[in-house]
Protein backbone atom coordinates (compact mmCIF):
# COMPACT_ATOMS: atom_id res chain seq x y z
CA UNK A 1 0.00 0.00 0.00
CA UNK A 2 2.80 2.60 1.11
CA UNK A 3 4.18 1.79 -2.48
CA UNK A 4 1.58 2.79 -4.62
CA UNK A 5 0.59 5.60 -2.21
CA UNK A 6 4.27 6.91 -3.05
CA UNK A 7 4.03 6.35 -6.74
CA UNK A 8 0.49 8.40 -6.71
CA UNK A 9 2.26 11.12 -4.47
CA UNK A 10 5.40 11.26 -6.54
CA UNK A 11 3.87 11.66 -9.78
CA UNK A 12 1.56 14.31 -8.61
CA UNK A 13 4.86 16.13 -7.87
CA UNK A 14 6.14 15.30 -11.31
CA UNK A 15 3.23 16.37 -13.02
CA UNK A 16 3.52 19.91 -10.89
CA UNK A 17 7.12 19.93 -11.58
CA UNK A 18 6.39 19.74 -15.43
CA UNK A 19 4.24 22.49 -14.99
CA UNK A 20 6.26 24.51 -12.79
CA UNK A 21 9.47 24.39 -15.43
CA UNK A 22 7.39 25.39 -18.24
CA UNK A 23 5.82 28.52 -16.71
CA UNK A 24 9.39 29.09 -15.32
CA UNK A 25 10.37 29.18 -19.17
CA UNK A 26 7.94 30.85 -20.17
CA UNK A 27 8.54 33.48 -17.83
CA UNK A 28 11.98 33.86 -18.83
CA UNK A 29 10.99 33.69 -22.44
CA UNK A 30 8.56 36.64 -22.21
CA UNK A 31 10.56 38.64 -20.06
CA UNK A 32 13.99 38.21 -22.24
CA UNK A 33 15.99 41.26 -21.33
CA UNK A 34 15.16 42.65 -18.31
CA UNK A 35 15.53 41.91 -14.63
CA UNK A 36 12.55 39.57 -14.39
CA UNK A 37 14.17 37.51 -17.84
CA UNK A 38 17.21 37.28 -16.14
CA UNK A 39 16.04 36.25 -12.91
CA UNK A 40 13.43 33.44 -14.51
CA UNK A 41 16.34 32.01 -15.79
CA UNK A 42 18.12 30.99 -13.16
CA UNK A 43 14.79 29.95 -11.28
CA UNK A 44 13.79 28.02 -14.71
CA UNK A 45 17.65 26.16 -14.62
CA UNK A 46 17.31 25.02 -11.26
CA UNK A 47 13.11 24.10 -11.32
CA UNK A 48 14.51 21.85 -14.41
CA UNK A 49 17.20 20.46 -11.70
CA UNK A 50 15.12 19.74 -9.34
CA UNK A 51 12.50 18.14 -11.82
CA UNK A 52 15.28 15.87 -13.38
CA UNK A 53 15.95 14.94 -9.12
CA UNK A 54 12.89 13.83 -9.08
CA UNK A 55 13.09 11.66 -11.75
CA UNK A 56 16.02 10.02 -10.84
CA UNK A 57 14.38 9.14 -7.77
CA UNK A 58 11.27 7.61 -9.71
CA UNK A 59 13.26 5.57 -11.69
CA UNK A 60 15.25 4.54 -8.57
CA UNK A 61 12.03 3.31 -6.40
CA UNK A 62 11.20 1.70 -9.75
CA UNK A 63 7.88 4.05 -10.00
CA UNK A 64 6.56 4.64 -13.77
CA UNK A 65 5.58 8.16 -14.85
CA UNK A 66 1.96 8.07 -15.15
CA UNK A 67 0.87 8.86 -19.15
CA UNK A 68 -2.99 9.79 -18.39
CA UNK A 69 -1.22 12.72 -15.64
CA UNK A 70 1.40 13.21 -18.05
CA UNK A 71 -1.07 13.84 -20.99
CA UNK A 72 -3.14 16.23 -18.65
CA UNK A 73 -0.36 17.88 -17.02
CA UNK A 74 0.73 19.14 -20.90
CA UNK A 75 -2.68 19.83 -21.54
CA UNK A 76 -3.19 21.84 -18.86
CA UNK A 77 -0.18 23.86 -19.91
CA UNK A 78 -0.97 24.48 -22.93
CA UNK A 79 -4.78 25.65 -21.78
CA UNK A 80 -3.09 28.03 -19.05
CA UNK A 81 -0.77 30.23 -21.67
CA UNK A 82 -3.48 32.55 -22.76
CA UNK A 83 -4.22 33.43 -18.85
CA UNK A 84 -0.69 33.79 -17.62
CA UNK A 85 0.18 35.64 -21.07
CA UNK A 86 -2.46 37.90 -20.19
CA UNK A 87 -3.95 37.09 -23.45
CA UNK A 88 -7.52 36.63 -21.15
CA UNK A 89 -7.77 39.96 -19.74
CA UNK A 90 -5.85 41.69 -22.42
CA UNK A 91 -3.76 43.02 -19.39
CA UNK A 92 0.32 41.40 -20.08
CA UNK A 93 1.14 42.92 -16.62
CA UNK A 94 -1.45 40.34 -14.82
CA UNK A 95 -0.79 37.85 -16.69
CA UNK A 96 2.55 37.89 -15.01
CA UNK A 97 1.48 38.54 -11.49
CA UNK A 98 -0.63 35.48 -11.59
CA UNK A 99 2.28 33.33 -13.36
CA UNK A 100 4.56 34.18 -10.66
CA UNK A 101 1.79 33.62 -8.55
CA UNK A 102 1.37 30.06 -9.55
CA UNK A 103 4.87 29.49 -9.54
CA UNK A 104 5.77 30.41 -6.23
CA UNK A 105 2.38 28.12 -5.04
CA UNK A 106 4.07 25.51 -6.52
CA UNK A 107 7.30 25.85 -5.35
CA UNK A 108 5.99 25.91 -1.76
CA UNK A 109 4.62 22.11 -3.11
CA UNK A 110 8.17 20.85 -4.28
CA UNK A 111 9.53 22.28 -0.72
CA UNK A 112 6.73 20.32 1.03
CA UNK A 113 7.67 17.39 -0.71
CA UNK A 114 10.80 17.06 0.30
CA UNK A 115 9.79 17.45 3.71
CA UNK A 116 7.21 14.63 3.28
CA UNK A 117 9.92 12.84 2.09
CA UNK A 118 12.04 13.17 4.48
CA UNK A 119 10.30 12.05 7.00
CA UNK A 120 9.65 8.55 5.25
CA UNK A 121 13.86 8.56 4.64
CA UNK A 122 14.49 5.70 6.65
CA UNK A 123 12.32 3.51 5.25
CA UNK A 124 13.29 4.06 1.56
CA UNK A 125 16.94 3.40 0.78
CA UNK A 126 16.27 5.05 -2.17
CA UNK A 127 16.07 8.41 -0.37
CA UNK A 128 19.19 7.72 2.00
CA UNK A 129 21.98 9.39 -1.00
CA UNK A 130 19.77 12.40 -1.05
CA UNK A 131 20.51 15.53 0.62
CA UNK A 132 16.74 16.36 1.03
CA UNK A 133 17.63 19.42 3.67
CA UNK A 134 19.40 20.88 0.54
CA UNK A 135 16.54 20.28 -1.73
CA UNK A 136 14.31 21.69 1.04
CA UNK A 137 16.30 24.71 1.28
CA UNK A 138 16.93 25.58 -2.19
CA UNK A 139 12.88 25.68 -2.78
CA UNK A 140 12.83 27.98 0.37
CA UNK A 141 15.75 30.56 -1.47
CA UNK A 142 13.77 29.82 -5.13
CA UNK A 143 10.28 30.86 -2.83
CA UNK A 144 11.89 34.01 -1.30
CA UNK A 145 13.04 35.39 -4.68
CA UNK A 146 10.11 34.21 -6.64
CA UNK A 147 7.73 36.42 -4.13
CA UNK A 148 9.78 39.49 -4.23
CA UNK A 149 8.84 39.23 -8.05
CA UNK A 150 5.55 38.29 -7.25
CA UNK A 151 5.05 41.47 -4.68
CA UNK A 152 6.60 44.09 -7.50
CA UNK A 153 4.37 42.27 -10.14
CA UNK A 154 1.66 42.80 -7.96
CA UNK A 155 2.47 46.41 -7.39
CA UNK A 156 2.44 46.95 -11.55
CA UNK A 157 -0.39 45.03 -12.01
CA UNK A 158 -3.40 45.53 -9.28
CA UNK A 159 -2.29 49.41 -8.75
CA UNK A 160 -5.35 51.63 -9.45
CA UNK A 161 -6.02 52.88 -12.81
CA UNK A 162 -6.90 56.58 -13.40
CA UNK A 163 -10.59 56.82 -14.50
CA UNK A 164 -11.23 57.22 -18.31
Amino acid sequence: MADKAMDVYLNDHLAGAMLGSDLAEQLRDRNEGNPLGETMGSIAAEIESDRQTLIDLMERMGTSKNPVKQVTTWLAEKASRPKFSGMTSGEPELGTFLALESLSLGVEGKASLWEALKEVAGEYAQLASMDLDDLRERAAAQRRTLERERLAAARRALREQPAS
